[in-house]
Order: structure tokens, then C-alpha cells, then sequence
């Protein structure tokens, strides 16, 4: 199978890699600019970019973008390998290294009017969007459109009926206090990169005072961003899905928040 076949099938099933490409090369080096060589989280390879001390950096830099997310230039010399060189070819060579990760996946937990207006814009984001409500007649395309899988069940259950991974964003635009204390404590020993709960701050304290009652810990509900979303006086269930999502991308891309305009 090709690099690029592979890289097809992480698209499709949603997993992560490294991608690492020779982008120049001067003189006598390993490999010629093109070759590839995919890095998997477990350390495993496919291709080549030439072998021996240079390939061995590589991969141990591969497996910190998959962990960070960012890619990173990589210049390599070979010349004196008593001077950090990772040869003695004469020549020189870059190489890029860039994570291939999965779509980022929105779990909409609660498909009332809010629910559906998340679902809506994050399709329209390019998110992977799942609808999931303990009410048959939520968990449908006709309830909430353009999600891509609909989930009929508690929140409780979302452990282990999908895979939450750090590029998975729960979004609880529940109805009321009690479904949020009974989904969380299974949600909160997840990976997820963001945990969410719609609602005023009177209602989330009344739901972490009943969590604390059940033995969570202080540090997993501050894991918990309740109210969620950005500020801005939103009012209309769109406007809060606005809202919600803006605070996800700041979250995604290390935004601020804060107006452009000095």
C-alpha cells in the first residue's frame, strides 16, 4: 500500500499520523526530495526518507507533532557526525513534518432547539457532527439536520458507544440539571478536548454541588466549561450555537477572544 492509500484510509477511519517529506536536498543525501515516510502514534513506519541516525530524529520529532499538532522543519547536515551531524553523506537536506489528524468531532448531547442550531453551524465548520438524546424523536435527520450519526440514548451511555479522543468537543445542550448530573461522571474520565454544559451559573453550581455530593473531584469539574460559550449577549438558539462555537475554534486555534479592532 502506498503512502498515499494510507493516507486515505486515516481519512476515512479517522486516525492520526505524521506525515515527514524530503523538501530539499543538496548534495549526497539518503533520499531525494519527495521521498515520504508516515509515522504512526505507536512509532510504527511506512516508507522511508532514508534510514539510519537522520530517519531515527525524525520519527522521535513525528511523534511530538502528533502529540502537539504542529508541524515542524527539520535541516540536516551530513558532514561530522562529532558535531550533532546525522551522517557523513557531504550533503544536506530539510525534511517537514506534518500531523495528519483526524476530523474534529462535535457530540451534540441534547437536540432541543439549541442542539439543533449547534448541529447546523458545526456541519457548516466542517466539523464530524453526532447527535445524541435519550428521545427517539431527537435523535433523527428530521429533528436535526446535517449531523452525521444519531445516537438514541443517555449521555451516560456515549462512553462506551463511541470513541471520545482528544479531538472530540461535547457540547450538553441538555434540558435540565438532572441529565447533566447523571452523564457527566462517565464523561469526565474521557479524553475529550472540551466539556461543555448550557446553562445560567446558578444552574451549574446546582449541578457541581450535586456531582461533589457523588464523590466527583474538584479538578475534573473544572474540566467542565458551564455557562459555555463566548459573551456576546446571544439571545436566539442560533446565536448561542454561534456563541458555543466560537468559544470551540478560540479553543482549537489559541485564540483570545478579544475584539481585533484595538
Amino acid at each position: 500500500m502506498s503512502v498515499y492509500q494510507e493516507l486515505a484510509e486515516l481519512e476515512n477511519h479517522g486516525g492520526s499520523a505524521a506525515l515527514c517529506t524530503v523538501t530539499h536536498s543538496r548534495g549526497s543525501t539518503p533520499r531525494q526530495v519527495g521521498s515520504k515516510m508516515l509515522v504512526y502514534p505507536d512509532g510504527r513506519v511506512s516508507g522511508t526518507i532514508g534510514g539510519g541516525e537522520m530517519e531515527s530524529r525524525v520519527i522521535t520529532t513525528a511523534l511530538d507533532v502528533i502529540d502537539k499538532g504542529l508541524p515542524q522543519k527539520l535541516d540536516f547536515s551530513f558532514s561530522d557526525p562529532a558535531q550533532g551531524d546525522a551522517g557523513v553523506c557531504g550533503g544536506q537536506m530539510e525534511v517537514f513534518v506534518d500531523p495528519v489528524q483526524p476530523k474534529p468531532t462535535i457530540v451534540v448531547i441534547g437536540a432541543g432547539h439549541v442542539g439543533q442550531a449547534v448541529v447546523h453551524l458545526a456541519h457548516w465548520l466542517g466539523f464530524h457532527v453526532i447527535v445524541s438524546d435519550d428521545r427517539p424523536e431527537f435523535a433523527t435527520p428530521d429533528a436535526a439536520p446535517y449531523a452525521d450519526k444519531y445516537l438514541i440514548g443517555t449521555a451516560a451511555e456515549l462512553a462506551n458507544t463511541i470513541e471520545i479522543n482528544p479531538h472530540t468537543y461535547l457540547v450538553l445542550t441538555t434540558r435540565n440539571s438532572g441529565l447533566d448530573v447523571e452523564g457527566l461522571p462517565a464523561l469526565l474520565d474521557s479524553q475529550a478536548a472540551y466539556i461543555g454544559a448550557i446553562g445560567s451559573k446558578r444552574r451549574w453550581q446546582i449541578t457541581r454541588k450535586k456531582l461533589k455530593e457523588l464523590g466527583i473531584s474538584k479538578k475534573k469539574l473544572d474540566a467542565v466549561v458551564s455557562p459555555m460559550g463566548i459573551e456576546i449577549n446571544a439571545d436566539s438558539p442560533e446565536e448561542i450555537a454561534v456563541s458555543i462555537l466560537s468559544e470551540i475554534i478560540m479553543l482549537r486555534r489559541g485564540g483570545d477572544g478579544k475584539r481585533m479592532k484595538s
